[in-house]
């Protein structure tokens, strides 16, 4: 497999295998990240290749990236994941705070500084692809590769998509109003900010088949049983929070395609087959620049960290491995 090469290339099998009964060596912190307590967990031995997991949302928390790929990942890496800031089991974000996107870097950049990490690389998953061009944007000297997996950088192309997406999952349940609705706000003039409103809306009403818009692969499983269901709701309200102060400064808005031209690391784009975050658009833009690598996962949607696992832990790690 020659992931050195910008091209697209089809898995069907893996023979990346990973023990699971083997006893996971982890360190859970809460550390004290630019005057907020942020979720930090990290994994493998200190002396191997740094790896920073940036998870997507805005809001969703690294648990289940952790729970499919820590013990896969921390054999080859010094895997550090975290709940960014105001997010699941980090502090809560208070009403008279100041806090942005721009926050969502510095934090990244505070936080290797703080575990001694010379350079690492970064894991960038939906949302947390967005925040991971920002950041090896802003500090290519602390980066060494950078992987996106099914990320956007254009929330308008990806509400645009999600729309689509919707209309057929509300087309096959037997609502054809709400299907032409969605059909008809994805090839609207609407701004980014109201279409991703509109999604959330309609996203919502589709309630548990919400996650057909997603996934295709429902073999995917995961034990939320870690933390009781008020913990659960705790969370969910710090993610809120989050969220809409995103949505209300706006800045996450703001399409970043142009930076991909200025990417001066290695990357590589990890596609879900049947994923509707990266649209067609976020391809033909990637396919721009000179020093990317694209990877394209069968039966899988917009999470092949958890619907594929063991392939996509041999992937990221033939990718990250340090040149010989």
């Amino acid at each position: 497999m020659n992931v050195g090469m910008k091209e697209d290339l089809y898995f069907e099998q893996s023979v990346f295998q990973v023990d699971h009964l083997k006893e996971l060596e982890t360190v859970h912190k809460s550390l004290i990240v630019r005057g907020k307590k942020m979720h930090v967990e990290i994994f493998g031995n200190q002396q191997l290749s740094a790896v920073l997991f940036l998870h997507g949302g805005p809001g969703e928390s690294c648990y289940e990236f952790v729970y499919h790929q820590a013990k896969r990942l921390s054999e080859i890496f010094h895997l550090v994941a975290i709940d960014q800031r105001g997010v699941c089991r980090s502090e809560e974000i208070n009403s008279t705070e100041e806090f942005g996107l721009r926050d969502l870097v510095e934090d990244c950049e505070e936080l290797r500084t703080q575990l001694g990490i010379n350079k690492w690389a970064v894991i960038g998953h939906s949302f947390g692809g967005y925040v991971s061009l920002l950041y090896a944007s802003a500090y290519p000297d602390s980066i060494t590769k950078v992987i996106f997996e099914c990320p956007t950088f254009d929330f308008s192309w990806t509400s645009k998509s999600l729309l689509r997406r919707a209309s057929s999952v509300f087309l096959s349940l037997g609502d054809p109003n709400k299907s032409a609705e969605c059909k008809s706000l994805a090839t609207s003039d609407l701004q980014s900010k109201e279409l991703f409103d509109q999604y959330l809306r309609l996203g919502e009403e589709l309630g548990e088949k919400k996650a057909e818009i997603y996934r295709v692969n429902n073999l995917t499983s995961i034990d939320y049983s870690a933390y009781t269901d008020e913990e659960w709701e705790l969370f969910a309200d710090r993610t809120e929070i989050h969220l809409n102060r995103l949505r209300e400064e706006g800045r996450m808005f703001e399409s970043i395609v142009p930076l991909l031209s200025t990417l001066s690391v290695p990357s590589m784009l990890i596609l879900g087959e049947a994923d509707p975050v990266t649209c067609d658009s976020h391809i033909q833009a990637y396919d721009q620049i000179s020093n990317g690598n694209k990877i394209m996962v069968e039966n899988c949607g917009h999470t092949p960290h958890a619907e594929r696992p063991d392939l996509y832990g041999l992937i990221v790690s033939t990718f990250l491995l340090p040149d010989k």
